[in-house]
């Protein structure tokens, strides 16, 4: 762990920290002083975050828990109350992605990556929320001032969500919603001090993307689908996916006190394939 401590006597829920955007995440916040309750499906990846956060000298514990179950969220998150005392940060990272053309997506597919990425994100922000708000003295709802923040929730969109995606219609209704959401519960919890903000990235080099271009091959054929992976990275004026470790850059700055007066923003971190 370094000596920084932007996030000293800070506490985090990170969802998907088993892998990926998650994990880097939940370790760059613990390195920065942040007691972290790493969230995930897996209790094997879990275990193996915590295990690196412990062995760099900072703070975690796990928390399996399942997105698609709005009972095992509030669960966890009074989990990580009666651990933590307080929760200052909630880092939305967990989804799921499928690519599958249009005309063959069925029920099941459309539920299952909705209840985790939509349904679940939302109901991540209410439990937590419902927490934080609690520590808002009376006196001060509605009276934001400089230097006021009693809670950040960053969550995670992606540039699909920002455009149509034939292969993903799911994938990308989601990620769409995920904005929406962001917008809107930032406007709830406005009076009450919290920032909401989102993120989205591109192409990130992580194991979901990987799964995805199986996916894509599975879906179109190789060929098809190396063409669409080239034709998507090639629109990156950086020429080059994002890494784990560049969107944790990001996601610790709007959970920093640098932040404070942004919210309700979703702020593209996709090497300028989205420049608005």
């Amino acid at each position: 762990m370094n000596n920084y401590s932007r996030f000293s006597n800070k506490t985090a829920i990170v969802s998907g920290a088993g892998s990926g955007i998650g994990r880097s995440c939940a370790l760059r916040l613990a390195a920065e002083g942040c007691t972290v309750a790493a969230a995930d499906v897996s209790e094997e990846a879990l275990s193996e975050t915590v295990a690196e956060i412990t062995k760099a000298g900072g703070e975690a514990f796990a928390l399996k828990v399942n997105l698609a179950s709005v009972e095992e969220i509030y669960a966890a998150v009074a989990k990580a109350v009666e651990h933590l005392k307080h929760i200052d940060i909630l880092v939305n990272t967990a989804g799921v992605v499928q690519s599958k053309w249009f005309l063959d997506v069925t029920e099941k597919d459309w539920d299952f990556v909705i209840d985790i990425n939509q349904k679940g994100a939302a109901f991540l922000m209410q439990a937590v929320a419902k927490e934080m708000v609690k520590r808002v003295p009376e006196d001060l709802v509605g009276r934001t001032k400089p230097g006021q923040c009693f809670g950040k929730i960053v969550n995670f969109s992606s540039i699909s969500g920002r455009s149509g995606r034939p292969l993903q219609i799911h994938y990308a209704s989601s990620k769409a919603a995920v904005i929406s959401l962001t917008q809107s519960v930032a406007l709830a919890l406005a009076p009450y001090s919290i920032n909401v903000n989102a993120v989205s990235p591109s192409v990130v080099d992580t194991p979901m993307w990987r799964r995805n271009v199986e996916d894509k091959i599975r879906s179109v054929g190789e060929e098809k689908a190396q063409t669409e992976v080239d034709r998507l990275i090639g629109k990156i004026p950086l020429l080059r996916p994002g890494t784990p470790d560049e969107m944790a850059d990001a996601v610790l700055f709007l959970c920093s006190e640098e932040s404070n007066y942004i919210t309700g923003q979703t702020l593209n971190v996709d090497g300028g394939f989205e420049m608005n």
